[in-house]
């Protein structure tokens, strides 16, 4: 020692080499992402008009959001197809994930021990590595008047000779909804299956020793603790719900080339009219994006307030106020 400074340990620092591993991330992140929406609030502000081949560009402000609205005298077409976009969606997710809870529980019970569950979870998800296209297709295939299930319906009596659900708005949608709901369900179950998997089981001891039964066990230990997952799949559900466009627009392959929703514009959700629009205004196309977006924000907000724990909300307003209050005293204190 003797008064000299001990020599210092030369450290590699291995942090900075993290940053070369995300920047191919970043780099893609920032040009087919950050990019594309950015530029697409910028076009929602202009009208693209192309006439002889030649496109004409002009600012027209907030224009393109009043009158997609209704609200310039042109009719809410967005209203319309966003009504029908939510109807698919609500009659496809709460059936899914109903049913998710139920297989899921089903599978993780100790008590059942289940043979071949790994089995079990294979043919459960087995449907979402279809592609949608396939799907579309093969349900229009048997559900069209004349296909195969309409048909034996028709020969044991239980509909008319004249059925036809591509007439029927409600037929139509629950169709999708049902398409969706076969096609999800799968993916839904095991994303459940791993929040129950990790709950600790010495919960559940403390639950049967208390005499709890297995309702109690489940909405008392198991839904409590399974809130992270399940605002998870319900935020990935309605953000893939409100982008909905491959399953409809290939299940109305026939007519109006995929952007037209049988019957009669009913089944059109707000992506297809996007595509629709992008042929031939592109600002109103990036309109149509642009609330989307802002209404796809604002229910996943309104979700996670809902889904916040109360105990958490209620320490956390609690400390804000404790941070205020002692501002506002030390405000005083100086003052004086």
């Amino acid at each position: 020692m003797n008064g000299k400074n001990p020599k210092k340990l030369k450290s590699n620092n291995y942090g900075k080499y993290g940053y070369f591993f995300i920047l191919p991330f970043l780099i893609v992140y920032l040009l087919f992402s950050l990019w594309p929406l950015l530029s697409t609030f910028y076009y929602s502000f202009f009208e693209y008009i192309t006439r002889n081949l030649k496109t004409t560009i002009s600012w027209t402000g907030l224009n393109n959001y009043i009158n997609i609205l209704g609200l310039g005298g042109d009719k809410a077409y967005f209203l319309k197809y966003l009504g029908n976009t939510l109807r698919i969606w609500i009659f496809n997710f709460i059936p899914q994930v109903l049913l998710a809870l139920l297989i899921a529980a089903w599978l993780t019970d100790s008590r059942v021990r289940m043979k071949r569950g790994g089995l079990y979870k294979v043919m459960v998800y087995m449907p979402n590595i279809i592609t949608a296209a396939s799907i579309s297709l093969l349900f229009y295939a048997l559900l069209s008047k004349f296909g195969p299930i309409i048909s034996t319906l028709k020969d044991w009596g239980w509909l008319a000779a004249d059925a036809d659900i591509m007439t029927s708005k409600w037929g139509t949608s629950l169709t999708l909804s049902f398409i969706l709901f076969w096609m999800w369900y799968g993916n839904s179950t095991l994303l459940l299956i791993a929040g129950m998997l990790g709950i600790n089981p010495s919960l559940y001891e403390a639950a049967d020793i208390d005499g709890a039964n297995g309702f109690n066990k489940f909405f008392h230990v198991t839904l409590p603790l399974l809130k992270p997952v399940l605002l998870y799949v319900l935020i990935t559900s309605i953000i893939g719900g409100l982008q909905l466009y491959d399953i409809p627009a290939l299940f109305n392959t026939s007519t109006g080339g995929g952007l037209l929703g049988l019957p009669d514009d009913t089944s059109t959700t707000a992506a297809m009219y996007i595509m629709r629009l992008h042929s031939s205004d592109t600002g109103r196309a990036a309109a149509v994006s642009v609330l989307l977006f802002i209404i796809t924000l604002i229910i996943s907000l309104v979700f996670f307030r809902l889904f916040r724990d109360s105990d958490e909300y209620k320490q956390a307003k609690k400390g804000r106020r404790g941070k205020k209050s002692a501002l506002t005293s030390g405000k005083g204190g100086a003052q004086a």
